[in-house]
């Protein structure tokens, strides 16, 4: 097994900062209680809001689709629920990155 280098933890958190630079774009909103911390916990604290914004958004139009209260089309729901899914699976995949990476750094002789 090999040892994560400097530059591949700086290519996940690269990653991390063009996901959340994109849902930011996204007409989905943070909630507006969400605390006002800097770091890294706080950076992914509003990326987990923002993810979880965007998937309660597209369920819920999704559902007003199905039940006909909603005026969008088929393709903006099928659309916004592919964004929520891709959201989700970069979520996780950063995730299992980092448990990679800290359970590598983790099993380091000191």
């Amino acid at each position: 097994m090999t040892t994560p280098s400097l530059s591949a933890i700086d290519s996940v958190l690269v990653q991390m900062r063009s996901v959340a630079q994109a849902a930011a774009n996204n007409p989905v909103s943070a909630p507006a209680a969400a605390p006002a911390s800097t770091g890294f916990a706080g950076e992914l604290q509003r990326s987990m809001d923002r993810l979880a914004a965007a998937q309660n958004s597209a369920n819920a139009q999704a559902e007003g689709f199905v039940a006909g209260t909603s005026n969008a089309s088929l393709n903006d729901v099928m659309i916004d629920l592919q964004k929520a899914s891709i959201a989700f699976q970069t979520t996780v995949q950063a995730r299992n990155r980092l448990v990679q990476a800290y359970q590598t750094v983790a099993s380091m002789p000191v």
